[in-house]
């Protein structure tokens, strides 16, 4: 039931949610998911949602330090991993995360790691650590018989911030996990590949120049296809329409009550890249709540036409919701 409204939610919130390459998820085999991270929990909820693996996610221990936040995040199938950041006597407690890995992946289930290491808004493809080979491993060596399969995903975003704009999520081909655990460095650069060939990348070295004419030119910058193509002609192939930004701000007007929760919330948000999540987790908490409020309007008060009024309004104004590119 969880899944079910997350997921509608999510399509309340983005104006546009593609899926790519359905058709290369595994079903019945044990399945590491190596995904790119742009945008905090918007990317393992979106992954949650949109695929039927049920997968559990690997994510970094201090946000389990909370023990509500951490029994919230254990329902929602989340396993902390330690970094050296978080002090050299908490690694060795990550041997029990992989052991609760092997046995999941041992039911034919699913395990998303995160293999950037930390979350970026950068639309480019950061080094991979080794977390998911020495998964797939070690594995191997406690269960012979097994065979996983690692399956590259990548997630592109037109405006990491911003309700309204669009998604683009691509499977890609699974691979076999066989070759010997001497040549994980070779595994690692062939995910790595798989993956960077999923993504959007500009160029590091002209990251701002580069990403101004994108936008400038109205280019999908949620499309790898899109984007690739005018890094190599220099011309979009397929222009984008113009978009002013009315449509969310109407958006806004009629969901004022939560647009406001936001302003009172955005000055403690100290990553920016955590925006869209906590601009979601407020229309998952109280946007139902908001709209019964208006219901409530409509049946018992002498002002029941404009609650009605405003009730269709605020529907068909987070239908019609759209954002420019950022």
């Amino acid at each position: 039931m969880l899944r079910i409204l997350v997921k509608i939610a999510l399509h309340g919130y983005f104006h546009r949610i593609h899926v790519h390459g359905k058709k290369n998820i595994p079903q019945g085999k044990p399945v590491i998911l190596v995904a790119n991270h742009q945008n905090a929990l918007i990317d393992p909820l979106l992954l949650a949602t949109h695929t039927r693996l049920r997968p559990y996610f690997l994510t970094r221990a201090s946000v389990f330090k909370n023990p509500i936040a951490a029994k919230l995040l254990h329902f929602i199938r989340m396993l902390p991993v330690y970094r050296v950041r978080d002090g050299f006597s908490t690694i060795q407690q990550n041997q029990q995360t992989f052991e609760q890995t092997y046995e999941v992946l041992r039911k034919n289930g699913c395990v998303v790691i995160f293999a950037e290491g930390g979350h970026s808004l950068t639309r480019n493809l950061r080094p991979l650590s080794k977390g998911f080979t020495r998964m797939a491993f070690g594995l191997l060596e406690k269960y012979p018989g097994i065979q996983p399969l690692i399956l590259p995903v990548g997630i592109d975003y037109s405006a990491h911030k911003r309700s309204g704009s669009w998604v683009n999520i691509t499977f890609g081909t699974p691979i076999p996990v066989d070759m010997p655990p001497a040549q994980s460095g070779k595994l690692t650069k062939r995910v790595e590949n798989d993956l960077r060939a999923l993504v959007v990348n500009i160029p590091e070295k002209t990251y701002e120049e580069t990403l101004h004419r994108i936008l400038e030119h109205q280019v999908d910058v949620s499309s790898k296809a899109e984007v690739d193509y005018f890094l190599a002609h220099g011309q979009p192939k397929n222009p984008s329409a113009e978009l002013s930004g009315l449509r969310n701000k109407v958006m806004k007007l009629f969901h004022l009550p939560l647009f406001g929760l936001w302003l009172l919330k955005k000055p403690g948000v100290k990553d920016e890249v955590f925006t869209a999540t906590w601009k979601f987790l407020i229309g998952f908490c109280f946007a139902i709540p908001y709209y019964f409020f208006l219901l409530w309007l409509t049946m018992e008060t002498p002002v029941g036409t404009w609650g009605l009024a405003f009730l269709l309004m605020a529907w068909i104004a987070l239908w019609r919701n759209k954002n420019p590119e950022e």
